[in-house]
């Protein structure tokens, strides 16, 4: 583990309009760079209107790849009303919203792909289990892929490749994760004794392997976030990354501030129609996310560090939170989708897949990806009317947008001639993110897809640009181009 970066004290005149000064970083990176000032005005929940129509990315001889539609139950905290279910019950309600929102005969679906990221063991093959619980033909392979917080991301691509390679016409795609109930393992020692004991044969063998028992062997294995290759928590990462680009915690609270509001806006203006109504046995129905919780940057300003003690600039307050929830996604061939009579709701066009250091570059994905995908694409980031990124703490997308729109971290890093740019703020997540919305590690991609596919009808854009970063250093980047009305 690397150590820690020290910190730049920026002094600010105002936390509202002020912008960042060209910064001189002392550790791994030195790269200038600036951010335009962030605002909570309820002016960013109206999306940039498209004025005219551009290029469709439509392809001669490649099959074209429609969402028809797409639903999530309400993400809720950890250890709230989700508490006592299992993954496959929160899938389960997913699939079966879709099923109601979209009228698909189940007998017409090809294939389940799923995402999750910390499996219950009972059910590893959760798309299996969810989709036999929904109804689902037991004729319909089902089968679950992880990769960290892209994992719906990577469910909704292999949904797209087995359309594109003309293998399948139907696809739906999703994700879950239940971190109300974490897999917690007896100690390694433990395990083996347990094993051991039940292969004994003799009641000798079984008092011999008894008597190596020891207190100690009790000791719980506890999950957590944090790098298998540098034994490192993604939140301490994400606070070197903060100091590494000289992100201030003032920054980096108003950034969150900004995301609560934005969410809690869209929220009452009834923005989020991509959540379904759930009614959890034994409890009450549940209709809507319970982690929108706008503060005060003064409240906000309280609170001690979570991972760097006591220097540290990532709080519980500007980091996404543990997270409950299941999304699915409807995915066809336009020409299928038509057949059915459906009218979808945007194209899935061109996406990337990045890796990088999972060091110091940890979260750095969308950097990488951005760049990538819109040159597959053969758009700028100008062309993209939409953005919805993954908001895993306050400081990763700001660090993000300091090494977008550095000239200095392109060439260097990234064997670019020249920086990609930053989003502009009147475009991006305005309808909340993962800091408010919540994060379920397996279901924020499909989330990512129909925010921006929403979006973009209701604002009359054609392009949007999804993309996030991932454990493993990894990262994810798609545009998505909305169907003509």
């Amino acid at each position: 583990m690397s150590s820690r970066v020290p910190y730049t004290k920026i002094k600010m005149t105002s936390i509202l309009t002020r912008t960042f000064r060209n910064l001189s970083i002392t550790s791994t990176w030195t790269i200038k760079s600036s951010v335009r000032p962030l605002s909570c005005s309820s002016q960013l929940l109206t999306p940039a209107v498209q004025t005219k129509t551009k290029k469709t990315l439509s392809k001669p001889n490649v099959k074209n790849i429609v969402v028809v539609d797409g639903v999530r139950t309400p993400f809720l905290m950890s250890g709230t009303s989700y508490k006592d279910l299992m993954p496959h019950d929160l899938a389960r309600a997913a699939l079966k919203g879709l099923i109601h929102r979209t009228n698909i005969p189940k007998d017409v679906v090809d294939y389940i792909v799923y995402g999750t990221v910390i499996q219950e063991v009972k059910t590893s093959n959760v798309a299996r289990e969810a989709a036999l619980g929904a109804g689902f033909s037991d004729k319909i392979p089902s089968h679950t892929v992880t990769m960290a917080c892209i994992s719906s991301n990577q469910a909704m691509t292999t949904g797209f490749g087995l359309i594109a390679s003309g293998q399948y016409d139907v696809i739906v795609a999703g994700g879950v994760e239940l971190m109300s109930d974490v897999p917690i393992r007896h100690s390694r020692k433990m395990r083996k004794l347990m094993l051991e004991l039940n292969k004994a044969k003799t009641l000798g063998q079984r008092l011999s392997l008894a008597s190596k028992f020891r207190l100690n062997f009790l000791t719980p294995e506890l999950p957590a976030v944090a790098e298998f290759s540098t034994s490192e928590t993604m939140g301490h990462s994400a606070d070197r990354l903060a100091a590494a680009f000289s992100v201030s915690r003032a920054e980096q609270d108003e950034y969150a501030l900004r995301s609560h509001q934005l969410a809690k806006e869209a929220q009452e203006q009834g923005f989020l129609t991509d959540i379904i109504a759930f009614k959890v046995p034994g409890k009450d129905t549940v209709t809507k996310d319970n982690g929108i919780r706008p503060s005060s940057l003064e409240q906000m300003s309280k609170l001690k560090p979570a991972f760097v003690k006591p220097y540290g600039t990532v709080t519980a307050a500007n980091s996404s939170f543990l997270t409950d929830g299941a999304s699915a996604m409807l995915i066809m061939s336009e020409e299928k989708a038509l057949a059915l009579g459906y009218k979808p709701k945007a194209y899935l066009r061109d996406f990337v897949y990045v890796s990088q250091d999972p060091k110091d570059q940890l979260l750095l994905g969308p950097t990488y990806a951005t760049p990538k995908v819109l040159e597959k694409a053969g758009l700028t980031l100008q062309d993209i009317d939409v953005f919805e990124f993954h908001e895993a703490f306050s400081g990763q997308i700001l660090a993000n947008f300091k090494a977008m729109d550095s000239d200095w971290f392109a060439q260097n890093y990234m064997g670019r001639k020249s920086k990609v740019g930053t989003p502009p703020l009147e475009k991006f997540n305005t309808w909340g993110g993962s800091l408010s919305l919540g994060h379920p590690f397996g279901a924020t991609g499909c989330r990512l897809v129909m925010a921006a596919a929403n979006r973009l009808r209701k604002g009359g854009g054609q392009y949007a640009l999804i993309a996030a970063c991932a454990a493993g250093g990894q990262g994810h980047a798609m545009i998505v181009e909305a169907y003509p009305k």
